[in-house]
């Protein structure tokens, strides 16, 4: 057992274990490395014994740039705050740590100078993959990257980046939610989604939304924002007789914490006077009145299989580009009981 302090281990070299072993530096290196095999036992346990006394610490950044591999995964998110996007990178990180590699995660906060910042932080760090959650705002910085790197897109999609890309079915999960919203007596339906700004994902929902209505003539659909607006379009919606009872459809967690808010605001009967179903399945959503309905999103599948498509890229894949849509799962809660006729 050695007392020597975090700073004085910092102090001590490769050049120091190999002094007091004995050795040279090279074997030093060798034992460290992945050339172990190489030292005869004699040797080895010099050098360890030289380790454990000085409290030596070797500079694995320095190994990984010198061997031009750090084992480091690069992940930009645009907006950390977002449940949806800690979750999914719960399920990277965990993936990462079970093949040996650390992630490095960068918040853009969604803000583009900051992405372009990031993303040069990321470069210097010699990381040997991007997983990317992004705006999109600049794809010619990101091709330039995607030349350097493999890179995989996580929900959004970004046109001119030919990688990737691994997210919810929006289609097939609209689908479920509008199917249903008819079956428990919905006719007049609000979808709520964040302001798209050119999100893929924010688009798909929106645009399955209303071209799905065409499908289910018994209901009527009006997509609206979040924003300082939500609460006069929520009330003016209440208000509005329409073809039936009311339900709002939240597109994302952020709208129907936006939403939840103003409807108590507004003083509705949850759910009585209105239904509720999110796209999303946050840790809250069942301690509101009887519960929120959510279409869960597998967040920790498509974190993981975004990790090992980078993985398979990392190894040498040559694959044409992939599109991995997982399919959400309806959980009923009281937010969607059948209304009162």
């Amino acid at each position: 057992m050695n007392s020597f302090s975090a700073a004085q281990r910092t102090r001590v070299t490769m050049l120091d274990v190999a002094r007091l072993a004995g050795v040279s530096k090279a074997s030093v290196s060798r034992f460290i490395g992945e050339d172990r095999a190489l030292l005869s036992d004699a040797i080895s346990q010099r050098i360890e014994q030289a380790i454990n006394e000085l409290g030596y610490r070797p500079n694995q950044m320095a190994r990984g740039l010198k061997r031009g591999r750090t084992r480091l995964i690069g992940m930009l998110v645009a907006d950390i705050r977002n449940p949806y996007s800690i979750a999914v990178m719960h399920g990277v990180e965990t993936a990462c740590r079970q093949h040996g590699y650390n992630l490095v995660v960068c918040n853009t906060d969604r803000n583009n100078e900051q992405e372009r910042q990031h993303l040069a932080a990321l470069r210097s760090y010699n990381i040997e993959g991007l997983i990317l959650n992004t705006l999109g705002h600049d794809p010619d910085a990101l091709q330039e990257l995607h030349q350097e790197m493999p890179i995989v897109l996580i929900d959004r999609k970004v046109e001119q980046l030919h990688t990737d890309l691994v997210g919810l079915d929006n289609p097939h999960a609209v689908r479920m939610a509008l199917e249903h919203l008819e079956q428990q007596g919905y006719r007049d339906l609000l979808l709520v989604s964040e302001p798209v700004d050119g999100t893929s994902s924010r688009v798909e929902r929106i645009h399955s939304f209303t071209s799905q209505l065409s499908t289910h003539p018994a209901l009527h659909g009006t997509v609206v924002q979040t924003g300082t607006q939500l609460r006069a379009d929520i009330q003016s919606f209440l208000q509005t007789p329409g073809n039936g009872p009311k339900a709002v459809f939240c597109a994302n967690g952020v709208a129907a914490l936006a939403c939840t808010h103003v409807l108590r605001e507004l003083n509705c009967h949850l759910f009585e006077d209105v239904g509720l179903i999110a796209l999303d399945d946050l840790e809250w959503f069942p301690l509101v009145g009887s519960g929120i309905t959510a279409l869960a999103q597998p967040t920790q599948q498509i974190g993981a299989s975004a990790f090992d498509c980078l993985l398979k890229r990392l190894k040498g894949d040559k694959a044409p580009a992939r599109h991995l849509d997982f399919a959400a799962r309806l959980i009923v809660r009281g937010s969607t009981q059948r209304p009162a006729t």
